[in-house]
């Protein structure tokens, strides 16, 4: 099988927004589906299938773990649903149990693939599987807060009525509450944001902070609408899976252990700026942050460290 090929484990809103992105955009030469109900992979397989006359040739087909043999990436969106009257930690043990023998698949059938973890909460899941797989931590990424730097950039480049692709600011930390606003280095086309004037908009700390409000409290505003969230976060995958299968050494906000950066213990995952290409994270880039920035680092670290503790793993 080609290198050019990825893998998605779960074709749930997730994983099929991811699917149809990749279809789409034609980032892989084939794609491999791969779902515990194997019907329900192989309709959405035939269904994607069916718009090749569309897109062109990607050859797209249902199958088990033996079949993800030779991937460049996978992509994992499986997970369970949270029961009636459930705690947090025995939904986390759960979706821990799952990933356990998604590791043990995984390791016996593709070694060399680079996992992309999309399952909520990513953060404590990307370090879930960290440990639970034989490869190596910079192969298990996890898309942390790579959607949320992409609304952060969307609604700053609405207010500024400039390119998203202009701005450049990272939303880092968690991928949750305790995500952390990275003014610091904000800036449009080089012009730092803060103090400084924009399109002819003078810097606005208010609006700054309702910008991020939105963008902290986007995922429950638009669940409270749909139900879920799945197409950014499947442009976000397809993304992600391109700087891997093209090893564009891109600079991502992605979850991975910092590695002491900033302070923080290692041990688990989030999200820091790193170069991403062929073999997964190659380094860390982390930006200079303000002492309140920092702060905010370390409370995000607390709370994920807090979410590991008891868990079976």
């Amino acid at each position: 099988m080609s290198k050019n090929t990825a893998g998605i484990i779960g074709t749930g809103n997730v994983g099929m927004a991811a699917a149809y992105a990749l279809f789409q955009r034609q980032i892989a030469s084939s794609l491999v589906l791969v779902d515990k109900d194997p019907r329900r992979a192989e309709g959405e397989a035939m269904d994607l299938m069916h718009g090749q006359a569309l897109v062109g040739r990607v050859t797209v087909r249902a199958g088990d773990y033996a079949d993800l043999a030779g991937c460049g990436v996978i992509v994992i969106c499986a997970g369970v649903g949270q029961k009636p009257g459930e705690t947090r930690l025995d939904l986390l043990n759960r979706n821990a149990a799952v990933f356990r023998e998604i590791a043990e698949q995984l390791d016996r059938n593709a070694p060399e693939a680079v996992l992309v973890i999309a399952t909520n909460p990513v953060d404590i899941l990307t370090t879930v599987m960290q440990r639970l797989s034989k490869r190596p931590p910079e192969a298990v990424i996890g898309t942390g807060t790579m959607l949320d730097t992409s609304r952060f950039r969307a609604l700053l480049g609405e207010h500024y009525d400039v390119n998203p692709r202009s701005v450049h600011a990272y939303i880092l930390g968690e991928h949750g509450d305790s995500e952390v606003a990275i003014w610091s280095s904000a800036s449009i086309g080089g012009l730092p944001i803060m103090g400084h004037e924009i399109s002819c908009k003078p810097f606005d700390a208010g609006a700054m902070e309702r910008i991020f409000q939105q963008v902290r409290g986007a995922a429950y505003d638009i669940i409270a609408r749909k139900g879920y969230t799945n197409t950014a976060i499947g442009l976000v995958i397809a993304y992600l899976v391109r700087v891997i299968l093209e090893d564009q050494k891109s600079v991502l906000p992605v979850s991975v252990d910092p590695a002491g950066i900033y302070g923080i213990e290692p041990g688990l995952c989030l999200s820091i700026p790193c170069v991403v290409g062929a073999r997964g994270v190659e380094c860390r880039v982390p930006p200079e942050v303000s002492e309140q920035e920092r702060a905010g680092l370390h409370a995000s670290a607390a709370v994920l460290r807090g979410g590991l503790e008891g868990m079976e793993i």
